[in-house]
This record gives structure tokens, C-alpha cells and sequence, in this order.
């Protein structure tokens, strides 16, 4: 006998867009169960790759199928929007998005078993929906067809109400991301099944948030001997019922050790709501504003709960005691000690293991110094900054800063050869994580201040002198990336003839983990639209430089690709050439890989993730991608490994009461913040990077050194570096707020 679903279209399906909605309807509709459907379908090919593999070695592998299938509704749900403004290439990827991760859920669990005992074969399902339901969207896109789109995307929607009502999962949310008034695909009221699992799903739906935005900080499993593992940021395993400031061999704040916070469900959601707010004065720089988002977080971090037995946090490898050996050790820093890295001395991964050693930022000691060659001095220019990240100074000698934590763009003012501000106030606040200025166009008479936020690109009327921003930021480049977790850093610049914009865009992951597979021919119908090398899933657009006009009328696509994190870029006014400096990946071992500064080829991919400086391929990637062997372009020069080098400038000052000598002129600076990944630390100095007429020469000299107090403290972590109008050399570090000058003393 046949079964039939009867329900109305209208009550089923609400989803908002600005001031209408997008799908409704009131017609009675009768659809058949997926079980006539499945005796319908047309087999298709086994993927291979699922079949060889063992079922734990798959296990492993993959997350939980309710983690992939909301990425389903992800993607499902921008498919809808994309085809409704008739962006059919933007379409067309989302559907072969939907369509992949379909795949991978159902790799996951390729049957289901109903309480009342029946078998519900998924594997079965996919292939009908795959063959006539996505088939017409497939088709509708080709043709250009938004009323046949829309007609075969409903028909889509009662399928996906069918199965999972047959599959006893009736209640399905599909949140479409960053619509403000977006509503939510309600499929059914839930059930006391539905209530019951709740929990269960806010976790599950947590866990993809803290996938998107926090994992590649925070560790979620334990090392070594029950051990929790200490990264970028604190080990959550057992975070429930923790004091704050403890558990983890990492670097807290003072302010979040004095907090006495313990965590339980309310001090994190208050935390979450606005780290800075909870506690002034801690580092989190990354707030989680919505509170459903904030209940799953929570949620999932519930279920980390630390095994009987477990012992008392530690590194991932412990930090070395010795430096004698080792060059990039942090007491072997000091002005003028030369550097230089050649990839035939590079070693084989893991040949050391992979080290978790943050930094405790504490307060400057009193005794404390910092160090610059012969006949340069370092002082104090500013300090009670909140957070100083990126600098840039206007034409005028206005200093502009990215005070990225407080969500604002500072600026500071002082006359030529003054050891003070005379003025530093707010230029613009409201923003999302700013990081990157520029001025536009290039010259001596900006008229606009553009500013990179986390994921977006806005700008602001400009004229030498303002101090405040004149009027509310006008959007330029409204989306930058279908992610945001990850690296959060974006920098923006404008090329040397002001016709294009270049912006940098950080991956969302270590080394693109859980990034999907893709067939041979798959990939080289992506990489014809998105770039060589290009990464895909939420890795689209990420660990790029994007490029634009500066009216963001043209659509953002790659300008290089594989540049994992590219934190500064920088053009060169004599060759024009793009430059960027760029932290490389983690976990390789303590001289693995090189961070490197570079001048970038358009076109160019760079390597990550499968392969590093050349034709490295990485061992987490290995065999993934033998058509990209030998093609990624080695940088120009390789830095010590973990340094992680932020900002640079080309020194280009020839006059001024402070600046240098003719010899550092084209020469660049950068800004190392430090380590975390290797067992003795590294880093935390500027450095000055040689070039020949525009040509690196491949190696670089310690040029300010002096934030690290021992082993486990610093007191600074550098990140911006500017050249003055008088010349002099400017120097942000956040990890106490302040502001350095550097100038030559013998003018």
C-alpha cells in the first residue's frame, strides 16, 4: 500500500529576505515517501575512495553525519539565494556543494534504523533526489531558468521533508547565514522525540561552530598520556567546573587568572557575549554576539568532559631547556645577528615533535630594555592602546591604527621629531575586527580611507587632516568569504596605478583538515572559476589574495592562491610589485615550515595545503593532489619557522630629523608577534629584510629586539610597523598596548 505525506507548503516553509519573503505558498500538496521513490532511482557508481577504506579508519575520519547535513542546509539555503539574483555561477556552486556534502553524510551512516525497527537505506534516497530532484535544479541553472529553479527547489524541500520524516528526524533547521532577517526552514513543530534530543542537536550544531570559528586555536582532544593540549589558545577539554586562568599550560592574562571566574554555562555565556566586557583586560579578542550561537558553543563544550584518570595539563611537546643548538632560539636574538634559511637544510617533518608553548604576556618589566643597532634609539611614543594591531600613516604624518579588540580605528598625531602624540583619539569605531587600512588613491591627496574588516571591505570620505571620520563607512566588498573563523586578520592595498585592490585573506584552519575530497575532473571545473590550487569548501576565498577594483564593482576573485595566511601586504612604489608576509602552518615540528615574505605573482599558487616552499608535499595531505606537484612557487625569503611574521614596509623615507641611513632605503621591516608551536621560543622582534634594487637577497637581520623576559614571559608581541613622516620607525606590540619610535640619533 502507499504511503503519502500530506502537508501545506506554507506552514511548512518560511524564509525571509530583508522585507519579503522568498518562498510560500498555500496549496494542498501530496508527495510519496522515499521508499516508492528509491524503487525509482537509477544506481550510481560506488564512490571508490568510501569503499577501499575501513569502516574505523572512515570512522576517524569523518564527523558526525548531523555535523555535515547542516552544512547541507547551509549550502541548500544559499543556493535558493544565489538563484534568485540570477547568479547562476554562484548557484552552480552551491548545488554541487549540496550535492557533495550529501555524499559525504550519507559515506557517514549509509543506513538508518527507525525505532519501529525498519531500515531506511540513505544511500538509496541520495541517489533518487540526486537523479531527479537536484537533476531539475541542475537543469533549471543551466537554462537560466528561475521560475523552473523555484518550482524543482520546492519539490527539493518536500523531499527533504519526506525523508526525514521517514527517517524519524522531522524536526530540520536550515539557518541561512548573516540574513538579519532571515528566518529559519521549519520543518514541523518537534515532537517530544524532537524536545528530548535538543541537547543533543544544540551540541551537534556547536560543534560546527566551534569548527568554523575556534578550532584552530583551541584543542578539543587529549594529548599523550590524558594530557590537555595547549595551542594558540587554552586546551577545552574539561573546561566545565575549571577556574578561569588555570588548567592548561598557556599564557593567561593576569586579568583572567584575578577574574575568579569558574566556568559553568552562565560565566561563559556572559564571557562569550563580550570577552572584554566580562573581564577587562584579557586577551580573547573574539566575541560570539549571537546568543543561539552562544548555546550551542556551550553545549558542546559541555560534552568535553576530561576521563577519569587524566593527568594534569601539559604541552604538546615540552619546551626545550637548552638553546645552545639552536639558532632560532629567542636568547640568541640581538641587533644585527644575520639570518638566513635555504630549502636544502630544511628538515623532514616531524623530525622534532609539535610543541605547544604559548606565551604568558605579563607587564613590562622595570628593568626591562630594548635593544637596535649603533646609533639608533627606541623609545616609548604611546601607550594604554587597546590592542594595537596594523599601522598606517597618512600623507600628513597622521598615524593611523587598528585597534582591532575595541573594534576601532585610532589615529595619532605629532609634529616632526616629537617623542609624544600630541593627540590620539577615535577616527571610527563600530567596525568588525578591523585590521587593514589604506589610502585611496595612492598619492599625496587621498580622498578615501579604506578599512578591512573581518569580512568585509568599507571606506570612509577622506581629506589629509580628519581626525574623525566624516559620516557612517560605505560598504565596498560586502562578503568577503562564506567563513569567518580561523585566521581573522584581512589587510587591504591598492596597486601603484590605483586600479585594482588587493586584499589578503587568512585560511580558516591549520592545514584544511576537514576540507572535502574532489575528483580530478571536479577540480578542474573549480579551479577554471576560483584559481589554481584554489581550496574549496569553507576554505573558499580563504588563504588568498583577493583582488578587486577599487569600487568593488568587479567581482572578488584570487589574485595568487595557496598563501596560507598572508597577514601584511605592502606594494613596492619603484617595481610596483605586491608583497605579502605570511605565517605558514603548524604541527609539523619545531623548524617546519618556514613563515616567508615574498613579492607575488598574479596566478601564482604558493602551495597550501597539500604543499610547502616548493614541491613539499605536506604529510596530512599526501597523494591528494599529484597534479600539483612542482608547481608551487618557492617565497623569496624564508623566515624562521613559527616567528610569525605580521605587517611590513618598505623603508622609503629619504629626508626627515629621524631617518635612516641611505643603505636601509627599499629595505623592508616586519614585525615577528612569535611563537607558540615550537619548543623554544622564537620571534616576538623586528627584523630588517635585505633587498638588491627591488630583488630580496634571501636573508634578514634581527633589527629590535628585547619583549621576551625568560622561557614562559614576554612582555611585548609586535605587530604593526610603519615609516613616519619624519622618518622614523614606528612599532605597535599588543600585547600591553603600546607604541614604539625609532629614530637615528645622528641626525
Amino acid at each position: 500500500m502507499k504511503r503519502f505525506i500530506h502537508f501545506r507548503l506554507g506552514v511548512l516553509l518560511a524564509v525571509g529576505l530583508r522585507a519579503g519573503l522568498l518562498l510560500s505558498g498555500a496549496s494542498e500538496l501530496l508527495i510519496e515517501t522515499q521508499a516508492q521513490a528509491q524503487q525509482k532511482a537509477t544506481p550510481k557508481q560506488t564512490d571508490v575512495g568510501a569503499a577501499q577504506m575501513d569502516a574505523q579508519t572512515l570512522s576517524e575520519r569523518l564527523p558526525d553525519q548531523a555535523f555535515v547535513m547542516t552544512d547541507v542546509g547551509y549550502h541548500f539555503a544559499n543556493l535558493w539565494f544565489a538563484a534568485d539574483k540570477q547568479n547562476w555561477p554562484l548557484a552552480n556552486y552551491y548545488l554541487g556543494e549540496t550535492r557533495s556534502h550529501l555524499r559525504w553524510a550519507v559515506r557517514i551512516n549509509p543506513v538508518r534504523k527507525t525505532q519501529a525497527g525498519a531500515v531506511v537505506d540513505l544511500k538509496g534516497i541520495l541517489d533518487a533526489v540526486d537523479n531527479t530532484l537536484l537533476a531539475q535544479i541542475d537543469k533549471a541553472i543551466e537554462n537560466k531558468d528561475v521560475a523552473g529553479f523555484k518550482a524543482a527547489y520546492r519539490q527539493t524541500i518536500e523531499g527533504c521533508y519526506a525523508c526525514h520524516t521517514a527517517c524519524e528526524k522531522p524536526f530540520l533547521r536550515v539557518q541561512v547565514p548573516d540574513a538579519p532577517s532571515a528566518t529559519i526552514i521549519n520543518f514541523s513543530v518537534p515532537d517530544e522525540a524532537s524536545a528530548g534530543n535538543a541537547q543533543a542537536d544544540d551540541a551537534s550544531r556547536g560543534k560546527i561552530f566551534f569548527q568554523q570559528n575556534c578550532a584552530l586555536c583551541h584543542a578539543t582532544k587529549l594529548g599523550p598520556g590524558n594530557t590537555i593540549v595547549a595551542g594558540q589558545g587554552p586546551g577545552l577539554v574539561g573546561i566545565m567546573g575549571r577556574r578561569a586562568g588555570t588548567g592548561s599550560n598557556f599564557g593567561f592574562t593576569k586579568a583572567l587568572v584575578e577574574s575568579r571566574l569558574v566556568w559553568d554555562a552562565a560565566s561563559l555565556d556572559r564571557f562569550l557575549a563580550s570577552p572584554t566586557a566580562a573581564v577587562p583586560g584579557t586577551s580573547m579578542p573574539i566575541p560570539v554576539p549571537s546568543a543561539e550561537n552562544r548555546r550551542h558553543l556551550i553545549a558542546y563544550l559541555s560534552t568535553l568532559s576530561a576521563p577519569a584518570g587524566s593527568s594534569r595539563p601539559a604541552d604538546l611537546a615540552p619546551a626545550s631547556a637548552s638553546s645552545a643548538s639552536d639558532a632560532g632560539d629567542w636568547r640568541h636574538a640581538a641587533p644585527g645577528v644575520e639570518h638566513v634559511f635555504r630549502l636544502a637544510a630544511l628538515p623532514a617533518p616531524y623530525s622534532t615533535a609539535s610543541a605547544g608553548n604559548p606565551p604568558q604576556v605579563v607587564g613590562k618589566p622595570a628593568d626591562a630594555s630594548l635593544s637596535v643597532p649603533p646609533h639608533f634609539i627606541v623609545r616609548l611614543f604611546a601607550d594604554g592602546l587597546s590592542g594595537p594591531r596594523l599601522l598606517r600613516v597618512a600623507p600628513n604624518g597622521d598615524i593611523f591604527v587598528s585597534e582591532t579588540r575595541a573594534n576601532r580605528i585610532g589615529v595619532l598625531r605629532a609634529v616632526d621629531g616629537a617623542d609624544a602624540p600630541s593627540q590620539n583619539q577615535v577616527f571610527a569605531d563600530g567596525l568588525d575586527r578591523p585590521f587593514g587600512i589604506a589610502f585611496y588613491p595612492p598619492g599625496e591627496d587621498p580622498q578615501w580611507i579604506y578599512v578591512a574588516n573581518n569580512n568585509s571591505v568599507v571606506r570612509f570620505p577622506y581629506r589629509n587632516g580628519d581626525l574623525n571620520a566624516r559620516g557612517t563607512p560605505q560598504v565596498i566588498v560586502a562578503r568577503l568569504t562564506e567563513s569567518t573563523g580561523g585566521h581573522s586578520t584581512r589587510d587591504v592595498a591598492f596597486s601603484k596605478d590605483g586600479k585594482r585592490m588587493f586584499i589578503s585573506v587568512g585560511s580558516g584552519s591549520n592545514v584544511a583538515e576537514d576540507m572535502n575530497k574532489k575528483s580530478a575532473e571536479a577540480i578542474r571545473l573549480w579551479e577554471t572559476e576560483h584559481g589554481h590550487g584554489a581550496a574549496w569548501d569553507s576554505e573558499m576565498n580563504r588563504a588568498d589574495i583577493l583582488v578587486t577594483d577599487p569600487e568593488g564593482n568587479q567581482s572578488v576573485r584570487p589574485f595568487a592562491t595557496g598563501i596560507r595566511n598572508g597577514v601584511g601586504l605592502a606594494v613596492d612604489k619603484n617595481t610596483g610589485e605586491l608583497w605579502t608576509s605570511t605565517n605558514e602552518r603548524d604541527g609539523l615540528g619545531d623548524d617546519l615550515v618556514p613563515d616567508y615574505i615574498t613579492h607575488v605573482k598574479e596566478g601564482g599558487f604558493y602551495g597550501w595545503p597539500w604543499y610547502y616552499l616548493g614541491n613539499h608535499e605536506d604529510p596530512r595531505h599526501a597523494g591528494e593532489r599529484p597534479d600539483l606537484a612542482g608547481q608551487a612557487t618557492v617565497p623569496d625569503v624564508l623566515l624562521q619557522s613559527h616567528s610569525a611574521s605580521l605587517e611590513m614596509v618598505f623603508y622609503t623615507a629619504t629626508t626627515g630629523v629621524a631617518s635612516f641611513p641611505a643603505e636601509y632605503r627599499g629595505d623592508i621591516f616586519a614585525a615577528f608577534h612569535g611563537s607558540w608551536n615550537r619548543s623554544s621560543r622564537t620571534g616576538y622582534k623586528v627584523v630588517r629584510v635585505h633587498l638588491n634594487h627591488g630583488v630580496a637577497t634571501g636573508e634578514y637581520d634581527d633589527f629590535l629586539t628585547g619583549f621576551v623576559v625568560d622561557g614562559h614571559g614576554v612582555w611585548g608581541r609586535p605587530v604593526g610597523v610603519a615609516v613616519a613622516h619624519d622618518g622614523a620607525l614606528l612599532v605597535t606590540e599588543d600585547g600591553n598596548g603600546t607604541l614604539w619610535r625609532i629614530s637615528y640619533k645622528n641626525n
